[in-house]
């Protein structure tokens, strides 16, 4: 009887151990399990990372490019906007010189300088017409770029 005792709590002694190496195989599985899944998470942070990280480089690159076509496209604006008022103050001096010419008793020597004047002014704004047309022109490239 002391014998079957014996045994009897010696296969009790063999199954708990042998559940207590099995719960510690289990628990480092376990482990194993959480380690790998935490690499791979950490693989998976640092591709989302770079991704961003990449992406914000481009938005950069992308905004540096509209910043310099706005630069561009109000430089142009600013020019032709410069040039037909000077335009219009060029034309608005021949007006008056005109007005002058006509409405003042003034000699014909002085008559003669206003007409130069005039043509002076005349081949000016001739030159500023053309130079209107070449930025309406650059004003027209640099909007379709955009």
């Amino acid at each position: 009887m002391m014998n079957k005792i014996f045994t009897t709590l010696v296969f009790l002694l063999l199954l708990n151990s042998q559940s207590f190496f099995a719960q510690q195989i289990s628990n480092t599985s376990k482990e194993l399990e959480r380690q790998k899944i935490e690499a791979e998470t950490q693989k998976t942070l640092k591709e989302n990372h770079k991704f961003l990280d990449d992406k914000i480089d481009q938005l950069k690159k992308e905004q540096k490019v509209l910043e310099s076509k706005k630069k561009s496209l109000s430089k142009s604006e600013n020019d032709l906007k410069s040039t037909k008022d000077k335009i219009t103050k060029l034309e608005l001096a021949n007006q008056k010189i005109e007005n002058k010419i006509t409405t003042s008793s003034i000699s014909d020597e002085e008559i003669q300088k206003q007409r130069i004047k005039t043509k002076e002014n005349e081949v000016n704004i001739q030159k500023l017409k053309l130079t209107q047309i070449s930025q309406e022109k650059e004003l027209e490239k640099v909007m379709s770029n955009i």
